[in-house]
């Protein structure tokens, strides 16, 4: 039984589906009761979370959604809103380690697995801009200076942490406008008044765009799914 707390994108479908699956186990057994695995490490870091389970399968529905998977099974948990367990069962780094090993001879997830800090902070960058514009060009700047053998753990936990925090409106609207500059100019879309577009719609199109144009540096972004379920529900 594995919640991961990395990015859904790193994960294989295997893994995605699978994750998916034993986080409605763990709801089950939280809500109603059940005995089976109740006192697995896993359901018992999340006893008492529920709001931030269901965010976190609305990060693996999103992730689920650009590859082309529909979730039908919501989840309603809301307890504690805004917080999230306080403990791992691993490190942020270790897990990309574990994945790392799991999938030496298998599919690969969405987004690969990082060798340095450049490609973990390329990866994250739009997720940080969409949440905090100082912390942005301080962690540019600071992810620059390192080399490619230098160790970021400590920016793995920081940015998985980070990621747990609900971007505001205009953070969102800022990391979207970067990412539509990608595929702005694919002509096969229909056009109109993109300013005028909500988050949501504007979100929905950077994606068909990516998809059909496979256009790499969105496709290994973790904001390409995951600001989908930090949009303002309806």
């Amino acid at each position: 039984m594995r919640i991961w707390d990395i990015n859904p994108g790193y994960l294989n479908r295997q893994s995605l589906l699978g994750e998916h699956r034993e986080l409605h186990g763990i709801v089950s057994i939280l809500v109603n009761g059940k005995r089976g695995y109740s006192r697995h490490p896993e359901t018992l870091r999340w006893a008492g979370f529920g709001w931030a389970l269901r965010q976190r399968h609305q990060l693996l529905a999103a992730e689920m959604e650009l590859r082309g998977y529909t979730d039908r099974s919501p989840v309603a948990t809301l307890a504690n809103r805004g917080l999230w367990p306080t403990t791992w069962i691993d490190e942020p780094f270790r897990q990309l380690q574990i994945l790392e090993d799991k999938y030496r001879d298998r599919e690969p997830g969405r987004i690969p697995l990082p060798k340095n800090a450049q490609q973990f902070w390329s990866q994250h960058k739009y997720s940080v801009l969409a949440r905090n514009v100082p912390l942005y060009r301080e962690l540019g700047r600071e992810v620059a200076a390192m080399k490619p053998g230098d160790d970021f753990s400590p920016l793995v936990r920081r940015l998985t942490e980070l990621l747990r925090t609900p971007p505001a409106t205009g953070g969102l609207i800022n990391a979207l406008q970067h990412m539509w500059g990608y595929v702005s100019k694919d002509d096969s879309a229909q056009g109109g008044d993109v300013a005028a577009w909500d988050p949501g719609r504007l979100l929905d199109e950077i994606q068909r765009r990516a998809r059909s144009s496979k256009e790499p540096y969105l496709m290994m972004s973790t904001a390409l799914s995951e600001l989908k379920a930090w949009l303002p529900e309806s």
